[in-house]
């Protein structure tokens, strides 16, 4: 794929999605308990996901669910995230919407982020929850990984917004990715390798996600970009200093990896670096006041560990409810590998303590 790439025939991404839909893309087909279509929440294609009614019930619960894959890869429609929604609606008896956000290279940020807002608010519409036979005052916002990223940041844009009568009761993040600030935290530096998702792997995802330039990324490796000398990063250092927000058992004997001298010229040039509606975790303390009750699976073996950990404790020290589900034998990506030939019981672990927590909470 990536020789491809290098001989500018195709971005090696399209060609990785070309694979997993050739091997993978399913058909809008409806299994015998749940009717699954397909629609368009304005402008954006959503996957939506409806267990039948049952006796005198008039309204259901509903989540709405933004998959994974670094912005760039997977979607609603493969099976991996097909079985998993599938399974949430049926394990919960609610209304499921699955967001089909338009992905990299076709597109950058924050059109992955417009995306996912404008189907959410669709939804939040009294209108349209009443098509859907949905609660207004039972409706989560969920994604893994990237997804979790950007349900994570329409969370925080929808409490902000005025405007709207009808907002989440819940969020639920799993392993989310959640900042771009340090890539030295220390599940970084333990998972620097770890299979799945290695460092290197990360940083250029966040350089698609940007349209910046791979020339960069041993700079942003060892945090460069935010040097105690590039101003533009002065203001966020404390909103995330791993040293404060992780306990003494995350931090092990981890050193901080803070470079005097570095290099303003990657923030002029990928501004988006510190864009909250891109790195979640560095946003303001009113905005996180604003949040609703939360839910962030973490994994041990896993670069991302640290993202979901510091943003628990940073919303649990603006008063909002946390419950941080950490497993210390899972991977990242674990919890959408339940179908074989990829049947794993860390995917089943992780899925079922999730499900269970959307259960007892929403």
């Amino acid at each position: 794929c990536h020789l491809i790439h290098y001989l500018r025939l195709s971005h090696h991404l399209v060609v990785i999605n070309y694979l997993i839909y050739t091997f993978d893309k399913l058909k809008s087909v409806s299994s015998e308990d749940i009717n699954i279509t397909d629609a368009v929440f304005d402008g954006v294609e959503v996957r939506v996901f409806e267990p039948p009614a049952k006796g005198d019930e008039r309204l259901k619960r509903s989540v709405v669910y933004i998959h994974g894959g670094g912005w760039a890869l997977a979607s609603a429609r493969t099976s991996l995230y097909n079985n998993l929604c599938r399974i949430m609606a049926e394990s919960l008896n609610a209304v499921v919407v699955s967001v089909e956000y338009r992905r990299v290279p076709e597109v950058c940020f924050p059109e992955q982020f417009h995306d996912a807002l404008r189907a959410t608010k669709h939804f939040l519409q009294p209108d349209v929850l009443a098509e859907y036979s949905v609660d207004p005052s039972r409706i989560a916002i969920s994604g893994d990984s990237a997804g979790g990223n950007l349900a994570a940041a329409v969370c925080q844009q929808l409490s902000k917004d005025e405007r709207l009568t009808i907002r989440p009761k819940l969020q639920a993040l799993i392993y989310p990715v959640l900042q771009a600030f340090d890539f030295n935290t220390p599940s970084y530096q333990q998972n620097m390798n770890m299979p799945i998702l290695p460092r290197f792997v990360m940083i250029n995802y966040w350089i698609d996600y940007f349209n910046g330039n791979y020339d960069l990324a041993h700079s942003l490796l060892i945090n460069n970009h935010t040097a105690l000398d590039v101003g533009q990063a002065l203001s966020f250092r404390g909103r995330l200093n791993w040293t404060s927000l992780l306990p003494s058992s995350f931090k092990k004997s981890y050193k901080p990896v803070i470079q005097t001298t570095g290099k303003a010229e990657i923030i002029e040039e990928i501004p988006a670096l510190l864009d909250v509606r891109a790195v979640p975790l560095l946003a303001e303390n009113e905005t996180l006041q604003l949040q609703p009750k939360t839910y962030i699976l973490t994994c041990e073996n896993d670069v991302l560990r640290d993202d979901g950990v510091m943003y628990a404790k940073r919303l649990e020290n603006a008063g909002v409810d946390v419950t941080l589900d950490h497993f210390e034998d899972c991977f990242h990506g674990c919890m959408i590998f339940t179908i074989w030939p990829t049947d794993f019981s860390a995917g089943i672990q992780t899925r079922n303590s999730y499900i269970k927590w959307l259960d007892e909470n929403l």
